[in-house]
């Protein structure tokens, strides 16, 4: 296959790992965010409860294509992830929050503290998502490969 052939499907596996990770994790997050209003505890925890069984796979998908970014275009790896750091990082942040919340909510007796850190870390990752997202489309400056 020439280079133009490869290029194109790699950017097309991307965009679809890209694509699942925004509808399957899109609407865990919708739901974390949600759980930020207020209601009773146990409304809260019946929506970590339903997203339970599948929210961790979702999160997967933006490890993967974040792999096959680096593995098909490195350069553009080394590029876009320098200049979108503080956005990444803080999707990172909410991502790590609302993964250690979900856990410890099964276990704690005061479980409305980790209700809304299970919220506030969909919340962080959304925004940090969001920010990341217009970043890329105002465009990125590169000089001299950086």
């Amino acid at each position: 296959m020439t280079d133009p052939v490869l290029i194109t499907i790699w950017f097309a596996i991307i965009c679809l790992e890209i694509g699942l990770y925004i509808i399957l994790d899109g609407a865990d997050l919708g739901l974390g965010v949600l759980s930020l209003l207020p209601g009773e505890e146990k409304d809260r925890a019946l929506i970590m409860h339903t997203i339970g069984p599948v929210w961790d796979a979702n999160e997967t998908w933006i490890v993967i294509a974040a792999g096959t970014l680096f593995g098909a275009f490195p350069q553009a790896y080394g590029v876009i992830l320098n200049a979108l750091y503080i956005p990444v990082m803080l999707m990172i942040f909410g991502l790590i929050l609302r993964a250690a919340s979900f856990e410890f909510h099964a276990f704690a007796q005061k479980k409305e503290i980790w209700s809304f850190m299970f919220g506030f870390g969909s919340l962080l990752a959304v925004l940090g998502q969001g920010a990341a997202l217009g970043g890329l489309l105002s465009g990125i400056a590169i000089e001299n490969g950086q």
